[in-house]
C-alpha cells in the first residue's frame, strides 16, 4: 500500500507527516510517496524524507496511484484518483456540501477533527494537539501586540501593575493560554460554562469565573454546548463586568457544527479602556466577538480584535511532529498487519472519523446538516 503526502498550499506551512513518523510506517511494511518540497515549510528537507525511507514524487503520481492521500487542507486534493482514502482537517460539519461532492468521486474521506473525543482516541486527537499550541501562540501573539507590559516591574523610575488577562474557555487551547499567560508574569482569570474544569485553572494560578446554572456539558467532549438564554443573560453580564477591567482577553470557545458563541459584544468592547487587546483563536467558526474577522485584526474605539484561527500554523515544525503522530496512531486502525489498507468500519473511532464512503456520506451529523440545508 502507499501513502502518498501532498505538499500544502500557502498559508499553511505544516505537514502531514514528518521523517520520523515516515520511517515508523514503512516498518509497517507500508511505502510512502512524499511530493517534492511538502516539508520545506516545516523544515523537513526531501533528503530527510528520503533518508527515512520515502520517495519523492510529483504531485500527480500522487493523486493517481496512491491507495491514501494526505493533505490537511481540503483545497489540494485536485482530481484524486476515484476510491481513494483522503484524510485531513477538513470541517465537514461546516462543508456538508463539499462533502457530498467529494462523496459523488467515490472518496473515502476521514475528517481527524471528527474523531471521537474518547480516552482511547486521545494519540489520535488532531484538535487537542493543535489547540496545545493555538493557546500558547495566542498568549505569546497578545504579549507582542500588546502596548504593555505582561509582568509586574518595580524600578527606580516607578512600578507597572502586572496585565489582567481575562481568558474565556478552558478547554485545552485555554489551560495552555493560562500556563503560558502565568509564565510570563500577568494576573489571569479565567471563564467557562463548565464547572468541573475550575480545579484545573485554580491549580494553574488563575482565578476561576463562575455563573450557576450553566448547562451540563460533561458529554460534549471537552466542546462547549448551547446554554439556556436566562444563562446567556448572566453570563453576559459576568464577562461584561471583568472585560471592562481586563488588559488582554483570550477567547477560545467553539460549539461542533456551529457558529461559535458570541461571549464579547460591541457594547462590551467599547467598554474597555483603549489599548486593549483580544486574541479570538475561535475565528474560524465565526468568533467569540461582534467584531473578529477572520485572519485579520481589527480595531474599534481603541481595542485591537485579532481573529486568528491559523496559529499552530506558526510553529509548523512542532504543529507537524504532533499532528503526524496523530496521523500514524489512527492509521494504525486502518492498516493491518502486512501493509495492507484494512478498514474496520465495526471500530467506533474508524465509523466516527469517516464522512464518506461508497459513493455517499456515512456520517450521521454530517447526513443530518445535509437534511437540514437541503
Amino acid at each position: 500500500m502507499i501513502i502518498g503526502v501532498l505538499k500544502e498550499h500557502a498559508p499553511e506551512t505544516r505537514v502531514s507527516l514528518v521523517p520520523e513518523v515516515v520511517a515508523a510506517l514503512v516498518k509497517m511494511k507500508v511505502k510512502v510517496w512524499v511530493e517534492q518540497g511538502a516539508g520545506l515549510t516545516s523544515f523537513y528537507s526531501d533528503q530527510l524524507y528520503i533518508d527515512a525511507g520515502a520517495e519523492i514524487k510529483d504531485a500527480q503520481q500522487l493523486r493517481t496511484a496512491a491507495d491514501i492521500l494526505l493533505t490537511i487542507q481540503p483545497g489540494n486534493v485536485g482530481d484524486a484518483k476515484p476510491g481513494m482514502v483522503i484524510m485531513g482537517v477538513y470541517q465537514p460539519l461546516f462543508s456538508p456540501h463539499h462533502m457530498q461532492k467529494w462523496a459523488e468521486k467515490g472518496y473515502t474521506i476521514f475528517s481527524l477533527d471528527t474523531i471521537p473525543r474518547t480516552t482511547r482516541a486521545q494519540s489520535m486527537d488532531v484538535l487537542s494537539s493543535q489547540a496545545n499550541i493555538a493557546g500558547y501562540k495566542a498568549v505569546l501573539l497578545a504579549a507582542s501586540s500588546y502596548g504593555r507590559y505582561f509582568p509586574m516591574l518595580m524600578t527606580a523610575a516607578g512600578s507597572i501593575p502586572p496585565a489582567k488577562v481575562l481568558i474565556l474557555g478552558a478547554g485545552v487551547a485555554g489551560l495552555q493560554a493560562i500556563a503560558t499567560a502565568r509564565r510570563l508574569g500577568a494576573v489571569v482569570e479565567v471563564f467557562d460554562t463548565r464547572p468541573a474544569v475550575k480545579e484545573e485553572v485554580m491549580s494553574l494560578g488563575a482565578k476561576f469565573v463562575e455563573v450557576e446554572g450553566a448547562a451540563d456539558a460533561s458529554k460534549a467532549g471537552g466542546y462547549a454546548v448551547e446554554q439556556s438564554e436566562d444563562f446567556q443573560r448572566k453570563q453576559r453580564e459576568k464577562i461584561h463586568e471583568h472585560a471592562r477591567k481586563s488588559d488582554i482577553i483570550i477567547t477560545t470557545a467553539q460549539i461542533p457544527g456551529k457558529r461559535a458563541p458570541i461571549l464579547i459584544t460591541k457594547a462590551m468592547i467599547e467598554d474597555m479602556r483603549p489599548g486593549s487587546l483580544i486574541v479570538d483563536i475561535a475565528s474560524v467558526t465565526g468568533g467569540n466577538t461582534d467584531l473578529t474577522e477572520n485572519d485579520k485584526s481589527v480595531m474599534h474605539n481603541g481595542v485591537t480584535i485579532i481573529g486568528n484561527s491559523a496559529l499552530a500554523a506558526t510553529t509548523p515544525a512542532d504543529a507537524s511532529k504532533l499532528y503526524s503522530k496523530n496521523v500514524l496512531n489512527f492509521s494504525k486502525l486502518i492498516i493491518d498487519k502486512e501493509g495492507g489498507l484494512n478498514l474496520n468500519f465495526e471500530d467506533d473511532i474508524v465509523k466516527g472519523t469517516c464522512i464518506t464512503h461508497g459513493g455517499k456520506i456515512v456520517n450521521d451529523r454530517v447526513n443530518a446538516l445535509m437534511a437540514v440545508v437541503n
